[in-house]
């Protein structure tokens, strides 16, 4: 029974570093976006490259712009034929 005087205040602050860890991330924004990481296998290699100017430039933006848009028809087109092979499937 002596162990449960030590035991019980190791757990609560275990219960305390936790609780301050997960508010740490929801701050700094670890759970802003969590779709990204799966739509990354869809892009081009050139995509995921870092930038090495700070700022981009008219054309790079038209680029990303450009980009994003295939991007998202292609998202657009596997949700498209994964309905309809479920609805042939339902028939």
């Amino acid at each position: 029974m002596e162990i449960l005087h030590l035991m019980v205040p190791i757990a609560v602050i275990l219960v305390i570093i936790a609780i301050a860890l997960f508010f740490w991330a929801v701050r700094t924004g670890q759970f802003d976006d969590l779709e990204r990481q799966g739509f990354n296998i869809l892009l081009d290699e050139e995509q995921k490259k870092p930038m090495k100017h700070a700022e981009k430039s008219e054309d790079e933006d038209e680029a990303a712009s450009r980009n994003r848009n295939k991007s998202s028809q292609l998202i657009e087109s596997a949700e498209d034929s994964s309905t309809q092979k479920c609805e042939k499937n339902r028939e």
